[in-house]
C-alpha cells in the first residue's frame, strides 16, 4: 500500500447567507522553522555578495518562511550564477533581487503605502529612514515610531482601515492567497528608547494581507475585530505591549507569536480529527500561510545620484506605483503625492547644476514628511529663520517646487508618470495638495475634501507665486502689508501663499460652483464666480489693501490643530452646542474693516464680525461685487464667540439632565448589579440581571429591570455624546459607526421606542379607565418595524 501526505481536501461551508466551495484543504499546518534552518538561511544570505542585511533580518526573514529549505538555495551562490537564483527586477534607479517563499500570516505587519500613508488617519505614519552598509543602500528601511503604543495602534489602524475599504475574504477562504505579497524587511525604533526590533512588513497586498485576517476571523467579524486579533497576534494584548520595553523585546514578541500559532495549529488538529471537517478548519488553513516576495538587495544604477539611503525605498515605491497609479489605481490624493514625489526624485537623479542636489533632498524630506515641522529653521535657514509652523512649512515647500525652471521639470516629469500630453497649473495644484495638507489632514478631516478641490482649482499659484518667490519670515504677517503694498513682490508672494494657505484649509476659500450663487453670504454663497487662484491673484494685487488684510489677518489666525468656528457648520448628533475649553482664545477668522483701528468688523452691538466665503471672495474684487450685488443684509448679532471645542477633548458635557460618572453603574466595567447574564428561573427564557431574587414577587423584581432599563438608555446617551465628541477625530478611512451597525442600532432602537410607547399608552390610558371605568378594556397596540 502506498502511503503518503494525504491528498488536500476540499468541501462547501457557510460564509454568512453563501455557501461556499473551499478548495485544497492541506491535512496539516507547516511547522515552525527549527533554529539550524534559521542558522542555514542566515548563513546564505549572509555569503551571497548581491545581498546584505543585519543579522536580525536574516533571522527574521527565515522564521517567516514556511520553506527555509527553498529559501537557503535560492540565496547561495553558484558558479554559473554568483548572486544565486533569485528574482531580479530592473526598476527606475535601481535592481532590487528578492527571494519568493511562503510566509506565515502571522509573521507579517502591514507597511506603508501611500493608499494609507495618505488618507486622513488619527494616528500618524512613522518616520521612514534608509539604511546603508558601508556606503551602500540594503533591502531594509527604518521606522521610526513614538512607542510601542504608537506602533499597536498604528497597525491596528492599517487593518481596520483596509478592511472598511475592501475585503477579498470570501475569496481568500475558496483558495487562500494566490498573488505574492511584496515584503521586505523593517528596523522599527522608538522615540522613547524602548529596544528596536526587526520585522517583515507587506508593502504591497495589504488588502489581501487583511482579508487573511478576516478569513481567520469568521463571517461575522467587523473590521474593528479583524484589526484587535491581527495587532494582538503579533504584539500581543495592548496594556501587556506597553510595557514590553526591555532586553530581548523583539524574542519575546517573537516567542509569544509562536506560541499564539501553536494554540492555532492544536486547534486545527482537533478541528480535523471529526469526519468531515468544517468551516473553522477551512478558515485556519486557507489564511495560515501566503505567498511572498522578499526584497533581500538592491543595487542603484550608475549615474544617479539619489543618496544610498533613498536608493532602496524609492525602487519599492517604484514598483508599487507601476501598478497602482498606472494599472490598478489608488485614489486621486494618493496618485498625486507619489507622482509629484517620484518627479521630485527623478529631478534630484539627473543631478542638475542649477539646483543644489543636497537642498533638493531636504525639499522631498519636507514634503513627504520625513523632516519634521520643528526642523523647518534648520532645513531653510536664512536670517531671520522661518518660525517652525505648519503653515511657514507650506510656505517654504511652495517657494521651493515653483520656482520657474524646477517647476517646468516637475510639471514634465509629472506628465511623463502619468502619461499625459499637457499640465496646467491646475494640474499642478491638484499634486500639491495633499503633501500641504500633511501637518494637518486629521485636525481638519471635515473640510479635507473641499480643500483638495481648492487645490484642484488652482490653489495658491498665482501667476506671481509660479514666477518664484522668496519666502519672508515673520511672527505677525500684517507686517508684510505695507512693503506689499510698495512693490515688494517677496512680501506679496509671501501674504498670498500664507493666507491663501490658511483659507483653503478651512474651507473659507472653496472651489466655488454655481449653486454658490443662489446661497446667502451665511451659507457659503458667493457675490461671483471665480478659479481659486483668481480670487488668491486678486487679493494679493499691491493696490488692494483689503484684500492684503484679508490674507494677513488670516494666516495670523491660522491653526494647524483644530478648525475655527466658521469654517464648517457641525451638525450635532444630539442637539446640544459644542462644549467650550476655555484655556484657549475663539479659533475665528474676522471680516475685515479698513475703517477701523484693528481692521475688525463690527456689527451694530459692538461684536466682531466673522469672516464669510463671500468677504474673501468680495473682498479680491470688491468693484466687481459692488456692482454686481447689493450690499448683504446685517447678520442678526452674536452675543459672544464661543471658544472652539479643544481638538484633544474626550470628555464631554452629559446632556441636560444626565450624569456622567465613568462606566454605568451595573457595566461590565464596573461589575455591579445590573450585569445580565443567564436566565434565571423566572418563567421566563430572557436573561435577568446576575443577582436578581427569582423569589421575589414579579412587582419587586420589575424594579431591578426597570432601574436596569434606565441606565440602559442613559449609558446610551452618555456613549453618543463621546462619539459625537470623536467624530471630529476619527481618521477618514471609516465612519465612526459603520452604516451597517447603524441600521441594526437603528432598528433595535425603533423597536425600543415603540415598546416604551406602547407601555406609556398602557399606563395612561388604565389610569384614566381606573377614573370612570371599573372594567378594563383593551387597547390597540403600535408594531414595531
Amino acid at each position: 500500500m502506498n502511503i503518503g501526505t494525504p491528498a488536500a481536501l476540499s468541501l462547501d461551508v457557510t460564509w454568512g447567507k453563501e455557501t461556499i466551495r473551499v478548495t485544497n484543504i492541506s491535512s496539516h499546518l507547516p511547522a515552525d522553522p527549527t533554529d539550524s534552518q534559521v542558522a542555514a538561511v542566515a548563513a546564505a544570505g549572509k555569503s551571497n555578495p548581491s545581498t546584505w542585511l543585519p543579522d536580525a533580518s536574516w533571522e527574521v526573514i527565515a522564521r517567516a518562511s514556511t520553506r527555509p529549505e527553498a529559501l537557503a538555495l535560492q540565496l547561495r551562490p553558484t558558479a554559473e550564477e554568483p548572486s544565486g537564483p533569485l528574482m531580479v527586477e530592473n526598476v527606475e534607479g535601481a535592481t532590487l533581487r528578492s527571494v519568493v517563499t511562503r510566509v506565515l500570516l502571522s509573521e507579517l505587519f502591514p507597511g506603508i503605502q501611500p493608499r494609507t500613508g495618505m488618507e486622513v488617519s488619527e494616528v500618524s505614519d512613522p518616520q521612514v529612514h534608509g539604511v546603508t552598509h558601508e556606503g551602500q543602500p540594503g533591502a531594509i528601511v527604518q521606522y521610526r515610531y513614538d512607542s510601542l503604543d504608537h506602533l499597536w495602534n498604528h497597525v491596528w489602524q492599517t487593518i481596520q482601515a483596509t478592511l472598511n475599504i475592501n475585503s477579498y475574504a470570501a475569496s481568500i477562504l475558496t483558495r487562500s492567497v494566490t498573488r505574492n505579497l511584496i515584503t521586505h524587511p523593517v528596523e522599527i525604533t522608538f522615540a522613547d528608547g524602548t529596544e528596536p526590533i526587526h520585522v517583515l512588513v507587506v508593502r504591497d497586498g495589504i488588502t489581501r494581507l487583511a482579508s487573511a485576517w478576516a478569513v481567520l476571523a469568521g463571517h461575522g467579524a467587523d473590521p474593528t475585530e479583524v484589526a484587535s486579533l491581527a495587532t494582538e497576534a503579533l504584539l500581543g494584548k495592548k496594556e501587556a505591549a506597553a510595557t514590553a520595553a526591555g532586553p530581548d523585546l523583539g524574542a519575546r514578541l517573537a516567542t509569544a507569536r509562536a506560541q499564539w500559532r501553536q494554540n492555532l495549529r492544536t486547534e486545527f488538529d482537533e478541528e480535523m480529527k471529526g469526519a468531515a471537517p468544517g468551516l473553522r478548519a477551512a478558515q485556519i488553513a486557507q489564511s495560515y500561510v501566503v505567498p511572498a516576495q522578499v526584497a533581500v538587495g538592491v543595487d542603484g544604477h550608475d549615474g544617479r545620484v539619489l543618496s544610498p539611503e533613498d536608493i532602496f525605498d524609492d525602487a519599492i515605491r517604484s514598483v508599487l506605483a507601476s501598478v497602482h497609479v498606472e494599472f490598478k489605481q489608488w485614489d486621486p490624493a494618493a496618485q498625486n503625492v507619489e507622482v509629484i514625489t517620484r518627479a521630485l526624485k527623478r529631478i534630484i537623479q539627473q543631478d542638475d547644476p542649477r539646483w543644489n542636489t543636497a537642498e533638493l533632498q531636504a525639499v522631498y524630506g519636507v514634503a513627504v514628511g520625513r523632516i519634521p515641522v520643528t526642523e523647518l529653521p534648520q532645513v531653510f535657514g536664512g536670517d531671520p529663520a522661518p518660525p517652525a509652523t505648519a503653515l511657514w512649512r507650506a510656505v517654504y515647500l511652495i517657494s521651493a517646487l515653483t520656482q520657474p525652471d524646477l517647476l517646468e521639470l516637475l510639471k514634465d516629469q509629472a506628465k511623463s508618470i502619468k502619461g499625459g500630453q499637457r499640465m496646467s497649473i491646475k494640474g499642478f495644484g491638484e499634486l500639491l495638495g495633499p503633501i500641504i495638507d500633511l501637518p494637518w489632514r486629521a485636525r481638519k478631516k471635515l473640510v479635507t475634501k473641499q480643500a483638495r478641490n481648492a487645490w484642484n482649482n488652482g490653489g495658491v499659484l498665482t501667476n506671481d507665486v509660479t514666477q518664484g518667490f522668496t519666502p519672508v519670515p515673520t511672527d505677525d504677517f500684517t507686517t508684510l502689508i505695507e512693503p506689499a503694498m510698495k512693490g515688494d513682490h517677496d512680501a506679496r508672494c509671501t501674504l498670498a501663499v500664507a493666507g491663501g494657505v490658511a483659507l483653503i484649509a478651512d474651507k473659507l476659500l472653496t472651489r466655488n460652483v454655481g449653486s454658490s450663487l443662489g446661497a446667502t453670504r451665511e451659507k457659503g454663497g458667493v457675490p461671483f464666480r471665480a478659479d481659486v487662484y483668481k480670487v488668491i491673484e486678486g487679493l494679493s494685487r499691491r493696490t488692494n489693501e483689503l484684500g492684503l488684510w484679508t490674507l494677513a489677518l488670516a494666516a495670523n489666525t491660522f491653526r494647524a490643530d483644530a478648525l475655527p468656528q466658521n469654517s464648517v457648520p457641525k451638525q450635532s448628533l444630539t442637539g446640544k452646542e459644542a462644549t467650550a475649553s476655555v484655556d484657549e482664545p475663539p479659533y475665528v477668522y474676522l471680516k475685515v474693516d479698513l475703517g477701523t483701528e484693528h481692521r475688525t468688523a463690527r456689527d451694530a452691538a459692538g461684536v466682531p464680525e466673522r469672516l464669510y466665503e463671500w468677504d474673501v471672495v468680495a473682498a479680491s474684487d470688491p468693484d466687481r461685487a459692488a456692482r454686481l450685488v447689493p450690499p448683504p443684509a446685517a447678520v442678526a448679532p452674536v452675543p459672544a464667540l464661543v471658544p472652539a471645542a479643544s481638538p484633544t477633548q474626550s470628555e464631554p458635557v452629559p446632556a441636560e439632565g444626565s450624569k456622567t460618572t465613568g462606566a454605568l453603574p451595573g457595566s461590565p466595567s464596573e461589575g455591579g448589579l445590573f450585569q445580565y447574564g443567564t436566565a434565571q428561573d423566572n418563567g421566563s427564557a430572557l436573561p435577568g440581571p446576575r443577582n436578581e431574587d427569582s423569589s421575589a414577587p414579579p412587582s419587586q423584581r420589575a424594579v431591578t429591570h426597570r432601574k436596569a432599563l434606565e441606565l440602559g438608555i442613559q449609558g446610551a446617551r452618555d456613549a453618543l455624546d463621546h462619539l459625537h465628541v470623536l467624530e471630529p477625530e476619527v481618521g477618514g478611512h471609516t465612519p465612526i459607526i459603520s452604516v451597517s451597525k447603524l441600521d441594526e442600532m437603528h432598528k433595535l432602537l425603533v423597536g425600543i421606542l415603540t415598546d416604551v410607547e406602547n407601555l406609556r399608552r398602557r399606563t395612561v390610558e388604565n389610569q384614566a379607565l381606573e377614573e370612570v371605568d371599573p372594567e378594563p378594556e383593551e387597547f390597540q397596540e403600535l408594531t414595531s418595524d
